[in-house]
């Protein structure tokens, strides 16, 4: 062989080298993206499904799942010597009489 045709060779032994180095390293990216991409869907997916787990608990325990609370014994109010100051349900009659108004 002469010398052109063995540097030809050793160049293309190189290049197939470098090109199969190259694809190595590509192909070993992707598996790390697809478990990276993979662990991300795996935390959301986790995180979807306990907010939606916590939230009906939530819902179910002060919403209308909730148990009715049970009547408390309160005292009966006692009348008192003071007056009330709540307004009256029927107005009290005035004893003066109304201005009319003059012309």
């Amino acid at each position: 062989m002469s010398s052109a045709n063995r540097g030809r060779a050793r160049r293309q032994e190189r290049d197939r080298a470098r090109l199969y180095q190259a694809r190595a390293e590509h192909h070993a990216s992707i598996g790390r993206r697809r478990r990276r991409d993979d662990i991300l869907a795996l935390t959301v997916g986790t995180l979807l499904v306990a907010g939606a787990i916590a939230s009906q608990a939530v819902y179910y325990g002060s919403g209308p799942g909730a148990p009715a609370p049970a009547p408390t014994g309160t005292a009966e109010p006692t009348p008192s010597s003071q007056p009330s100051l709540a307004p009256t349900l029927a107005p009290e009659p005035t004893t003066t009489p109304t201005p009319t108004p003059s012309p």
